[in-house]
């Protein structure tokens, strides 16, 4: 049996592709249902493949022939971030940057300024806030749960959204394609057990809509008045204004 080159590549392109389902996973906090799959592939490998078992191989060929669907129907959020994110600008970023104009590097990223001092603002004032600004992933479905706005981003707007006495204070504001697409919009929240006590709802949906999407989730405080960021199923908390502004600028480039 002769080993070359074909099965090199064949075990590194394998090898990338379960990395990034399993990187996917650990965002969304689905891993324990991925890894409980996984063990139980393997377990029908061993039964039935190795060990011949006649029984139980049948029992289990079944459910693995309905297999595929049964994972598509768990995972089907997560498949469906999987492929955006395949497809997405950054990982295609130099056949863009041939094809694009010099000049709109620029002017993608002026959202940022005025968020920051928002943030900074209201965590002066703590005034609770949640900030969802959208990538790749669309967020038309959370959209459609508040209100919309298809408003240019202000700083002032931005506050007077999370003003106490605002009917749209409790829900959170997106941003979508460079404008206030909405807000009083309902999040998913993350049951992440890991996740400290203190934390309030605030940053459980924060945290839920970033391991749901690739969306990035901006938080302050309304006890603490403290900033924090969610992103990709992690949680960066106590950031001041220069963080806030570095981060977000590393993740939209």
């Amino acid at each position: 049996m002769e080993f070359g080159i074909k099965d090199i590549i064949d075990i590194l392109i394998t090898a990338t592709v379960l990395y990034y389902i399993y990187k996917t996973m650990k965002e969304s906090g689905t891993l324990n249902v991925f890894l409980g799959v996984l063990a139980f592939i393997v377990l029908w490998i061993v039964v039935s493949k190795i060990l011949d078992m006649k029984l139980i191989g049948s029992i289990m060929d079944k459910f693995i022939n309905i297999g595929l669907i049964i994972i598509v129907i768990l995972f089907q959020e997560q498949i469906k971030k999987f492929l955006v994110e395949l497809g997405s600008k950054k990982r295609w970023g130099v056949v863009r940057k041939i094809f694009s104009r010099k000049g709109d590097a620029n002017t993608t990223n002026e959202w940022i300024i005025p968020v920051v001092y928002a943030c900074m603002s209201m965590s002066k004032s703590k005034t609770g806030a949640l900030i969802v600004i959208e990538q790749n992933v669309p967020l038309e479905n959370y959209e459609r749960t508040g209100d919309r706005i298809d408003a240019k981003i202000n700083t002032r707007l931005i506050e007077n959204i999370f003003f106490k006495n605002s009917p749209l204070h409790d829900g959170a504001l997106i941003i979508s394609n460079d404008k206030l697409s909405a807000a009083g919009c309902i999040m998913p929240v993350s049951h992440d057990t890991s996740l400290p006590r203190y934390l309030g709802l605030r940053h459980r949906a924060a945290l839920g809509i970033a391991q749901a999407t690739d969306a990035i989730a901006v938080i302050v405080s309304e006890e603490t008045g403290n900033i924090s960021l969610a992103y990709k199923g992690q949680l960066y908390a106590k950031l001041n204004s220069t963080d806030l502004e570095k981060r977000l600028a590393q993740i939209t480039v």
